[in-house]
């Protein structure tokens, strides 16, 4: 355990990121075998992180995340005023196709989902609203490691790439000659990079300077045809775009 794992705020955030979308509850015991730390320290951090409403106790006595981390969360300026901006482009979107509409931003080596909306009869997807995916497996993700840079591109290829399905870009060649086809492109299909039986299409938003800094991506089942997607996906890239500047 390092210096910061040692501080209190480094202990608060070990149990806080304990839990997932795997592990939504969790008992003290859970928490003490998971973050290393004592269980009365895990008390003690439990009892503080509930008081302050980051976490909340159910009838069994395990915890979950509380709402006041959701409405910290939610002041974050790259996901919230992004979000404000995309909503409705993201709702038009939605509309036009029924599908699940996707708003992601990169955070370290992974897409960060910060919206979805989906149709009650839309193709079932990996992920969530909230949930993180690799760069290199997800539409939204490909498209952000295309504008991402050298230095991310060769910590993505460092990291390993993982195969989630017989699709799944696993190669450094492949993923270099797509990363290229992007930026020539300016979207990408994705037929079944993630899971099977799904097809995603992604395109870039960007800021006024160019720069590249959040995706969204339509996804579909694998036997539709992309083409009918991509004008209107395109077109709510470039309306969050303006929007953005």
């Amino acid at each position: 355990m390092n210096a910061v794992d040692r501080s209190m705020l480094g202990r608060a955030f070990l149990v806080l990121n304990s839990f997932g979308v795997e592990r939504p509850r969790l008992t003290q015991s859970e928490l003490s075998r998971r973050t290393g730390l004592p269980l009365p320290t895990v008390h003690r951090l439990c009892g503080q992180l509930a008081d302050h409403g980051a976490l909340e106790r159910d009838a069994d006595g395990r915890y979950e995340i509380g709402v006041r981390l959701w409405e910290l969360g939610a002041l974050a300026p790259r996901a919230h005023g992004l979000r404000q901006v995309a909503m409705p482009y993201l709702e038009d979107l939605y509309e036009a196709t029924h599908e699940n509409v996707q708003l992601i931003v990169r955070e370290g080596l992974e897409a960060l989902y910060i919206e979805r909306l989906s149709a009650r009869g839309a193709v079932t997807v990996v992920g969530r609203a909230g949930g993180r995916l690799p760069l290199h497996a997800s539409s939204g993700g490909l498209v952000l490691l295309a504008h991402g840079g050298a230095d991310l591109l060769a910590e993505v290829l460092e990291a390993g790439l993982a195969r989630f399905t017989p699709n799944t870009i696993t190669t450094e060649h492949r993923l270099r000659s797509t990363l290229a086809e992007i930026r020539r492109a300016g979207y990408i299909v994705c037929r079944e990079h993630l899971n099977v039986g799904t097809l995603a299409v992604a395109a870039p938003i960007l800021r006024a300077n160019g720069a590249v800094v959040a995706s969204i991506s339509v996804v579909v089942r694998a036997a539709d045809d992309p083409a009918p997607l991509i004008p209107a996906l395109r077109a709510a890239a470039r309306g969050i775009s303006r929007g953005m500047a």
